[in-house]
């Protein structure tokens, strides 16, 4: 079984890697890499003790913050080469399945930092996720909480591939962070947990076979999506860590989504870290 499940991962080949790169404010698209710490990789995280699972690795550095009112819809579009999504395999490979987070952080100044402490979930989406990110030309969207206070924020958006998961490291998590000035908020403090520690390797939605005797994803399974429950405004939401109450979450409802302009040019990024998916990504190395 596993040497039929190795011979699918190697089959999604390098090119299967993504990055979370532009942001959009109730359907404004802020323009490429604006306000988004860019990882010097779109390879991803499997260590979830690691500090590279806050914000990814090698985060190039911006002063540019992006500015929203509590209450407002957030749009993130991830893609593999180019700001577009064009090409072979532009989203990411449909294999790797699994879920997508978003997480907030209040911070003093949203542009410098990179704090373990504070994190609070603001969305999720089960084991579909993924796949629906691909239909939707790579974009998710959610709400920015209406009550929580004004303030920096960063927003740690992220996606979770599930395809070789049936062993510790084996799952691949994908998130950038952005940075936002939130205004117009409330009083509400929610509770946080930390990163690394929101995850352990040991965790049912990090380690989990999504694979059944045929080698085909079983999309319709009962997955525990890792890390606290969603904040609620009204009081509602868990924040357990790795350790939920809820034992099976599958999905949540989807917000209407919103794309971004299609454009011939890809903005060049010339923080370091940063820089063209096409020049520095178009090739990616390692397993898929």
């Amino acid at each position: 079984m596993k040497a039929v499940l190795s011979t699918l991962f190697l089959a999604a080949g390098a090119s299967a890697h993504a990055i979370f790169r532009q942001v959009a404010v109730n359907g404004a698209w802020q323009g490429d890499q604006v306000g988004v710490r860019m990882p010097s990789t779109n390879n991803p995280v499997t260590d979830v003790s690691s500090s590279a699972v806050i914000c990814n690795q090698g985060q190039s550095s911006t002063s540019r913050k992006i500015a929203v009112r509590a209450g407002d819809q957030i749009s993130l579009k991830m893609c593999h080469n180019n700001a577009d999504c064009t090409g072979d395999d532009p989203i990411i490979a449909p294999s790797h399945k699994g879920p997508v987070m978003a997480y907030m952080n209040k911070v003093s100044d949203s542009s410098s930092g990179t704090p373990t402490n504070g994190w609070f979930k603001i969305y999720e989406d089960g084991l579909g996720a993924v796949d629906k990110l691909i239909n939707n030309r790579g974009v998710v969207t959610f709400t920015i909480p209406s009550c929580i206070p004004s303030g920096d924020y960063l927003l740690r958006g992220e996606a979770i591939a599930l395809h070789s998961a049936y062993s510790y490291p084996g799952a691949q998590l994908y998130m950038s962070c952005i940075q936002l000035t939130v205004s117009g908020g409330g009083s509400t403090s929610p509770a946080t947990v930390s990163f690394p520690g929101a995850y352990k390797g040991s965790d049912p939605g990090i380690t989990v076979n999504i694979y059944g005797s045929t080698g085909q994803a079983n999309t319709n399974m009962n997955y525990q999506i890792p890390g606290p429950r969603p904040m609620s405004c009204s009081g509602g939401g868990n924040n357990g860590g790795s350790q939920p109450t809820t034992t099976t979450r599958q999905t949540t409802t989807q917000q209407q989504q919103t794309q971004p302009p299609r454009t011939t040019t890809t903005t060049q990024n010339n923080n370091t870290g940063g820089g063209s998916c096409a020049s520095k990504w178009g090739q990616c190395g390692g397993q898929g």
